[in-house]
């Protein structure tokens, strides 16, 4: 396995002058099937993002006739674009899937000019027209899953204190807070959302000081937004409160605290790219969904949730599929300032723009 990531991560300088000397490998004869290349930032077992990522890979890899090639560990530097090219040349991937922020410009928008019979998808959205047809984005509304732990957070809450332990306040994030109070609303209208802000996706000290600080505050049930939520939920079990997870299932970390949390679905993307590359048809440049889509899913339930909570949370992803919209205005944000006018569709647009928390939630994006 080491020689397997040396060879990725030099192969262009051991060898691109024997291998690309007279260009591209776009188009060079591919194996047949269809083999999927995956590269991700952090380890596959983190709890978290990508861990979210690795589940959908295990399951693409039952599917007859695809291959799945994994890196983890990879910067957000040129040893991505390097291990994203190796798996072009040396593993004759159809496609690469890369699944962190600062992957996609340059190294990704370069590659795809360089390689324009492969295909390049990446996990924001951030595509746009003017870019290669080969490259696009997928992305999950998981907010719509963190509006179902709300539902179930606001039934499990005997202080009506939710504490949400956040990376950055940026627009994906505040849907997710956003989200969350609008859930517990739904079922408790007392409930209020305390936010902090880390500053950074992956700050494990920082996410402990946090958990600590909101579960000192009376908050009794903890959620969050991080690249992994390990620390977090982890902390809040021993400080003995409820937790809702992010990203990806962290129920063994909470025996007994654990709800329920707000997973992403990418296999269901996956397995669509997978099957347009194998009937030979041109993959969407941008894919994104939420319940409606089958796209994002909650965590089964854990001994922290109760009866109440179940069927409350299960009626809210119900609704969520058939499309019940989670914004209905007038809103008003933490300053008092009308945010949100009319009822928006879940996938409107006008929600990606988020730069605000609503009148519940208590903390500061400045």
């Amino acid at each position: 396995m080491a020689l397997l990531k040396f060879d990725r991560r030099t192969f262009l300088k051991a060898s691109a002058a024997s291998v690309v000397a007279g260009g591209s490998l776009a188009g060079v004869a591919r194996a047949a099937g269809v083999t999927i290349g995956i590269v991700y930032v952090g380890p596959r077992d983190d709890f978290g993002w990508n861990q979210a990522h690795a589940v959908a890979a295990a399951a693409l890899k039952t599917i007859p006739g695809v291959s799945v090639v994994e890196e983890e560990n990879v910067p957000e530097t040129d040893a991505c674009a390097k291990t994203m090219e190796s798996m072009v040349n040396l593993d004759n991937a159809n496609i690469i899937l890369g699944t962190s922020f600062g992957y996609f410009d340059p190294f990704m928008v370069d590659l795809s000019k360089k390689y324009a019979k492969v295909e390049f998808r990446h996990a924001a959205p951030l595509w746009t027209p003017a870019l290669p047809k080969n490259l696009g984005s997928y992305f999950g509304y998981l907010n719509q899953a963190h509006y179902v732990d709300g539902v179930a957070a606001g039934l499990s809450t005997k202080s009506n204190k939710l504490g949400f332990v956040a990376a950055k306040p940026i627009a994906s994030v505040l849907s997710n807070i956003n989200s969350f109070l609008l859930g517990a609303r739904t079922t408790n209208p007392k409930a209020t959302v305390q936010v902090i802000f880390t500053g950074d996706w992956s700050l494990p000290v920082r996410e402990a000081e946090a958990t600590n600080a909101l579960v000192d505050a009376g908050n009794d049930v903890i959620t969050c937004h991080v690249d992994s939520p390990k620390v977090v939920i982890s902390t809040a079990e021993k400080r003995g409160v409820k937790t809702c997870g992010h990203n990806a299932s962290q129920a063994p970390l909470a025996p007994n605290g654990f709800i329920t949390g707000a997973e992403y679905k990418w296999i269901t993307i996956y397995k669509g790219y997978a099957a347009d590359l194998t009937a030979g048809n041109a993959l969407p440049n941008m894919v994104s969904g939420g319940y409606e889509s089958d796209m994002v899913q909650n965590t089964p339930f854990g001994a922290g949730a109760s009866d109440a909570a179940r069927k409350a949370a299960t009626e809210a992803i119900a609704e969520l599929k058939a499309k019940k919209p989670i914004y209905v205005g007038p809103l008003k944000d933490n300053k008092g300032n009308v945010v949100i006018s009319k009822t928006y569709d879940n996938l409107d647009p006008f929600l990606d723009k988020m730069n605000y928390l609503l009148d519940g939630v208590q903390g500061s994006i400045t």
